[in-house]
């Protein structure tokens, strides 16, 4: 995916939050580190729309995951920043790229911890299946054919300079 692919991806994403919100309460809290910038400018996109822009919280989920301990040598521990009480509203969970579950199933303990929305929206620019919990997108900017072993990155201006999606290989053969 390329510039133009990622603006056609968010527009479709931020109609879908829009037309789900009905009128009511919408917030958009992404995922550290990918996710953030996407709520951003979703956040932005959905201002366009109705011309009020949603709250926009930041989740770190570092401590919530289930190989915290055990897989992670030193675990990074960012702010997770929620100024604004979740109950009663719309909640769109923002990540950039749907893989395992095991992000979101994390995300959504950490959740709960702030209160209880009235619905939670999982929207993520990229979903590259191969799932190891039930969890299925809400919303998605575009599907990914990843192999084991390859990894899908997002690269955002925000975080490199450049917006692009690319499926990285195992191996020596790179991107593509």
């Amino acid at each position: 995916m390329g510039p133009a692919d990622i603006d056609r991806a968010l527009d479709t994403i931020a109609d879908g939050l829009v037309e789900a919100a009905s009128g009511r309460p919408l917030a958009l809290v992404g995922i550290r580190t990918g996710g953030v910038p996407l709520a951003e400018r979703l956040a932005r996109r959905v201002a366009d729309r109705t011309g009020e822009a949603p709250p926009v919280g930041v989740l770190d989920i570092t401590l919530y995951r289930d190989d915290v301990f055990g897989g992670l040598e030193q675990p990074v521990v960012g702010p997770t920043d929620i100024a604004f009480p979740i109950g009663e509203r719309v909640l769109g969970l923002v990540d950039d790229v749907l893989y395992t579950g095991r992000t979101v199933r994390a995300a959504l303990d950490e959740l709960m911890d702030f209160g209880r929305p009235t619905r939670v929206l999982l929207a993520v620019l990229v979903d590259r299946g191969g799932r190891e919990l039930p969890i299925q997108p809400d919303l998605v900017g575009a599907t990914a054919v990843a192999e084991p072993g390859e990894s899908v990155e997002v690269r955002l201006k925000e975080t490199h300079g450049e917006d692009a999606v690319v499926v990285m290989g195992g191996g020596e053969e790179g991107a593509r």
